[in-house]
């Protein structure tokens, strides 16, 4: 018996990692199931237009999208939408609920370089319903500036 009193079994100070590591696999696999289904909005390229950039904000600005074949998307602000191609009403709704959050927050209209300027036009009566005075219309440097050969 004195050998066994002798015997005293050490502290393992060891940390099993295996389990952290399952669990970070498991959640790498999630993210990258997730990660593309997260990109929505309608697909727009704005025309092109000599014009100077917006000054820098800290604020993030609304941006409503409006694609050549009439569909709507909406970025920015606070208020969350329902559905993945918002109407008229709801982007109305959407910036109305994020200018009472912060009423000096822009909001930005682009149209694709292809959409019928009817669409463009309810997008922008509809941002001026919702009660901005200021609509800013997105668009691309042309081509020439953007390889410095303008002024």
């Amino acid at each position: 018996m004195d050998r066994r009193a002798r015997r005293s079994r050490k502290v393992v100070a060891e940390i099993n990692v295996v389990p952290y590591i399952d669990v970070m696999l498991v959640l790498l696999v999630i993210f990258m199931v997730t990660a593309p289904m997260l990109q929505q909005g309608v697909e727009v390229t704005p025309p092109s237009a000599a014009s100077k950039a917006l000054p820098a904000s800290d604020v993030p600005p609304i941006v409503v999208a409006v694609s050549k074949t009439g569909d709507y998307s909406v970025s920015g602000g606070k208020a969350p939408l329902s559905g993945e191609q918002p109407s008229i009403s709801e982007i109305q709704g959407y910036i109305a609920a994020s200018l009472k959050d912060n009423p000096k927050i822009p909001v930005l209209v682009k149209g694709d370089k292809d959409a019928s300027y009817q669409f463009v036009m309810n997008a922008m009566a509809a941002v001026q319903k919702a009660g901005v005075d200021k609509v800013g219309l997105v668009t691309d440097q042309p081509s020439n500036t953007k390889a410095g050969g303008g002024k």
